[in-house]
């Protein structure tokens, strides 16, 4: 395992690059971009840096991989930048790693943020011993339709200006619905919340205190099969593994197959603690009613206890974690510390 170091935190005023190390879907809706650099500048008071990539469209970027991670090693030289910030997430952020400049990444660490496909960036830097944040795109967390929450805010705010996130709390309200980004009237429409019962527990009953990895499990598992830049089992000893899936709402048994493969490649025994994301149970080509997503999402969880309970049942886990693809969230420190306390119930970013 590297040495780590969290790189300084931002100040009111300072500015922060924009980058689309993934997709350019930036391109084709600007009116929710502009709105989520908007509230960088009046929520934050931070200054948003455009870079060549940011409005690029997919065709571009998709034919660029190394103009995209010329972007995001350009932005961790400048002194002047504070802080680096994706778009959004996509589906082929692993071709540009090998482009990337890993003793820039390393001799000027940055804070960076990034939720989804960003889980290739977060793990290159987690490799270099440089903390990183899975949390805060533009488009996603930033550009949130109607006014931001008051929990994304408070998290974010941490992330950016405050050495670390400390201890954090379930959110009263959830929500995994979709508008439609195609038409600008939905900015000013709140999502459909629901009420959540808190975090659900599960697993071995001793705290559990390392080092994070992971994110998005169906970024993980071609980062994994990749191979190139993947840590080692016994770099993750004594880890809490992150593990959060995405929007193509993977079936329980694709997700079972995922973990049997980490099992299998020891990640799961190394491990000492689980902390799962609350799985996202619509999209806009899917769209469940309240009894089918509360039953995908206990279908999630019971495969999880089970594969993770196979290979390490003394790992304590705790689902519904408000980190990736639903709202609010928490900005996750890649690299930094987690304790997972069963206990006491109790999740702290020290």
């Amino acid at each position: 395992m590297p040495e780590f170091v969290t790189p300084p935190p931002l100040e009111r005023g300072d500015r922060v690059a924009i980058v689309a190390p993934s997709s350019g879907i930036a391109a084709a809706y600007p009116h929710v971009y502009e709105l989520g650099l908007e509230r960088l500048r009046t929520v934050f008071d931070l200054e948003p840096v455009e870079y060549p990539t940011a409005t690029k469209d997919d065709e571009y970027l998709a034919a660029h991989p190394a103009e995209r991670a010329g972007d995001v090693v350009d932005a961790f030289r400048d002194p002047e930048i504070g802080g680096v910030v994706t778009t959004i997430g996509g589906s082929d952020q692993l071709r540009i790693l090998e482009h990337l400049d890993p003793a820039v990444l390393r001799e000027h660490p940055t804070r960076f943020y990034g939720i989804s496909d960003n889980a290739n960036l977060t793990s290159y830097l987690w490799n270099e011993g440089v903390v990183s944040y899975y949390g805060g795109s533009v488009m996603t967390t930033l550009a949130m339709q109607g006014s931001m929450s008051e929990y994304s805010v408070e998290y974010l705010e941490r992330a950016f200006f405050e050495e670390s996130i400390g201890e954090i709390e379930p959110a009263d309200r959830f929500t995994d619905q979709d508008l439609d980004w195609a038409d600008p009237d939905t900015l000013d429409q709140r999502r459909e919340f629901e009420d959540n019962p808190g975090w659900r527990w599960a697993g071995g009953d001793e705290p559990a205190d390392g080092r994070v990895w992971g994110g998005c499990l169906d970024v993980l598992v071609p980062f994994l099969a990749a191979d190139r830049y993947a840590p080692e089992a016994s770099d993750l000893e004594g880890c809490v593994l992150l593990l959060e899936p995405s929007e193509e709402l993977p079936s329980a048994e694709e997700v079972r197959m995922a973990l049997l493969a980490m099992g299998e490649r020891g990640i799961l025994d190394a491990i000492d603690g689980v902390l799962v994301g609350r799985a996202k149970a619509r999209s806009p080509w899917e769209r469940p009613g309240p009894e089918e997503r509360a039953a995908y999402r206990e279908r999630q969880r019971e495969t999880i206890e089970t594969i993770v309970g196979e290979y390490n049942p003394e790992a304590p886990i705790v689902f519904d974690v408000e980190v990736g693809h639903t709202a609010p969230t928490v900005p996750v420190p890649i690299g930094g510390r987690a304790v997972v306390d069963p206990v006491d119930e109790r999740i702290t970013f020290p």
